[in-house]
């Protein structure tokens, strides 16, 4: 344990320090956090913060999108208006203290699957969190074919990390240069409240997820198919969007993973 390293009651947090905030809107943003000694973790898990906000200290859910190992935690979320943490988050600059807890949190990782060639990562808003952490690790870089993340926001402006994960897509990170061959990244970003142009980016649609889905048009822009044989998909994001793919992929004929039994997709709200 460091010098400045302080410890919660019963030990379960330990007080470490922000060390930059990255603005993408004025209701969303990244920071990093230094990281706790004996702190391991894998990509897709989630953290518990916690903020003193008059006198108490509050805990919120974040999930985790630095990689296991990088020497920082990395952490991305939305403001919420007059919510008690993010409104002093939103205060919080370099240096600020923030509580840790040791423990980690989730089941929507990669392992999860013990097949497959396709790994779908189907998200909206802030769901893109856990999503980056996997592909910022080498590891899952072998294990498919093909990786294929889907990111739903309401306006462009809102397409966070976009230029690192194009930058992923010319160029996997250095470790999965050893697969033969390294997966291939497919990005697809799409939006609901714009007014679509013609000859827009590249990878770019209108909608929901849940209806280019229904209408063939996710499947037709990625040009891989959505089968119960090859692909396994990840849901991130808002509770409607979760529960109305499951059905939709219950009707393709898959199943969710259980502990006992291999399935197609795993999910994770984040509401």
């Amino acid at each position: 344990m460091g010098m400045d390293e302080a410890v919660s009651e019963d030990d379960k947090a330990t007080l470490e320090t922000i060390t930059g905030v990255r603005r993408w809107t004025d209701s969303l943003l990244s920071f990093r956090t230094t990281r706790p000694q004996d702190y391991p973790f894998i990509p897709g898990e989630y953290s518990r913060l916690g903020l003193e906000v008059n006198g108490q200290t509050i805990w919120r859910a974040f999930s985790l999108v630095s990689a296991p190992h990088e020497d920082f935690l990395e952490y991305y979320g939305v403001i919420v208006p007059r919510g008690l943490f993010t409104t002093r988050l939103n205060e919080a600059a370099p240096g600020a203290r923030i509580w840790i807890e040791r423990k980690r949190y989730g089941f929507m990782t990669p392992g999860r699957f013990t097949d497959g060639e396709q790994l779908w990562m189907l998200a909206t808003g802030t769901g893109l969190g856990p999503f980056v952490s996997i592909l910022r690790d080498p590891g899952v870089w072998g294990r498919f074919r093909d990786l294929v993340l889907v990111h739903c926001v309401r306006h462009p402006d809102e397409f966070a990390y976009a230029e690192e994960l194009r930058a992923m897509q010319a160029s996997p990170p250095a470790r999965a240069a050893g697969s033969i061959p390294p997966a291939r990244l497919h990005l697809v970003q799409t939006s609901t409240r714009d007014t679509p142009r013609p000859g827009g980016p590249a990878g770019r649609l209108h909608g929901r997820i849940t209806a280019l889905l229904e209408n063939g048009e996710l499947e037709k822009a990625v040009g891989i198919p959505l089968t119960v044989e090859a692909s396994r998909i990840m849901l991130c994001g808002n509770p409607q969007m979760i529960e109305e793919t499951r059905a939709l992929l219950h009707q393709r004929g898959m199943r969710p993973c259980r502990r006992t039994l291999p399935g197609q997709f795993v999910t994770e709200n984040y509401w």
